[in-house]
């Protein structure tokens, strides 16, 4: 009889319990018990796996590295995919083998380079993958000055934490005086650079920003599944423009993606966004974890998930490709379940008891939650 695989995902984001039901409907119908911790006791993540602990907060990296250990060694864990803490949990990786964990994440080195957009932007540099122009901004005649040379040359500003992920501090720069205009409609991401300039002016600290154009659309989104030789097995692009998503395997976006994959050793899962910059691709951003939308391809017949755990069980299902690309499609929000606990309740649980999963009610939540196909 082949075994169950017993998997934990750590503080993910909501889109991860499309990840959790691709390993349970598998290929090779091999039982799949995942595990789930998260800080908010309200992540639809935690209803959707198997079993659940509220994490402890404040822990410091070190201090999180023994708690998944102890986690690891007390649920059986066989694959674990880090996404909290991710390069301090990956320095440990032999301690986890030690425990039969298998961790499914980058080396650290790897983590490191992508932690800032500036160091990343220079490392792919230096192997030939394009990049916008930009500038690292501290002080606010910084950003002027960055603002000023990127207008002179006819593009619009945009301006985004050097350290950060999900598009937390996206803004794009605009001149336009505020009126009611910008009180209509949803609220946008275009703030006024006089504004700007004076919040800081009067920062006590430094902030640290990247400031370059605002890059043109498609915006392509790839894939990318690597083994631990640091070969590419899989990468597909996911396209976007406006609201019509796709997908691509034209060489201009794979192959700065493969470059960048196997040049770092992004193992296992990642995610390498490019967009335009005048009629060329560049690079915009790239995440050393699987993506929120990852769960798409299966619009083109493949379990990228289930794909990526055999890998980091050692079990290499070589080289894949889809075996045809999905129609254009859009996405669309629908309700999942909740754990049906009072929140105080959920609160006042100890991080190491057991929270048992809620399975989806039958009806409405149900039949919304597999209209995308996996």
């Amino acid at each position: 009889m082949v075994s169950r695989v017993r998997v934990w995902l750590n503080r993910t984001y909501a889109e991860n319990v499309f990840f959790i039901e691709q390993l349970r409907r598998n290929p090779s119908d091999r039982a799949v018990e995942v595990h789930a911790t998260h800080g908010d006791p309200d992540s639809p993540v935690l209803a959707a796996a198997d079993t659940a602990d509220l994490e402890p907060e404040g822990l410091s990296p070190a201090a999180y590295v023994e708690f998944a250990l102890d986690q690891c060694a007390r649920r059986g864990i066989d694959v674990f995919v880090p996404r909290l803490h991710q390069e301090a949990v990956s320095a440990h990786r032999a301690d986890f083998a030690a425990v039969g964990t298998a961790l499914l994440a980058p080396p650290p080195e790897a983590i490191s380079v992508f932690e800032d957009k500036i160091v990343a932007y220079e490392a792919v540099q230096a192997i030939g993958v394009p990049v916008p122009p930009w500038w690292r901004v501290r002080t606010a005649d910084e950003l002027v000055a960055a603002v000023e040379e990127l207008e002179d040359a006819g593009h619009k500003a945009c301006f985004k934490p050097a350290s950060g992920a999900g598009g937390v501090g996206f803004r794009v720069v605009t001149r336009a005086p505020f009126s009611l205009v910008h009180l209509s409609g949803f609220p946008g991401p275009y703030v006024h650079l006089d504004l700007v300039v004076e919040a800081l002016r009067q920062a006590e600290e430094p902030v640290d920003w990247l400031v370059m154009p605002r890059l043109e659309q498609p915006e392509v989104s790839v894939d990318c599944l690597t083994g631990a030789d640091d070969r590419l097995r899989l990468a597909v692009g996911r396209t976007k423009n406006g609201r019509r998503r796709g997908f691509t395997l034209h060489e201009q976006w794979l192959e700065p993606a493969r470059a960048i994959a196997e040049g770092f050793g992004l193992r296992y899962l990642s995610n390498i966004q490019f967009r335009m910059f005048g009629d060329r691709p560049v690079l915009m951003d790239v995440n050393t974890r699987p993506a929120g939308g990852l769960h798409q391809l299966s619009l083109c017949g493949i379990n990228v998930p289930w794909l990526a755990v055999q890998l980091a069980l050692g079990e290499d299902p070589g080289e894949v490709a889809p075996p045809f690309l999905g129609q254009d499609y859009t996405v669309v929000s629908g309700p999942r379940p909740l754990r049906p606990v009072s929140l105080p309740q959920q609160r006042a649980e100890a991080a190491g008891e057991l929270l048992p999963a809620v399975p989806a009610p039958s009806g409405a939540v149900e039949a919304a939650a597999q209209a995308l196909p996996l």
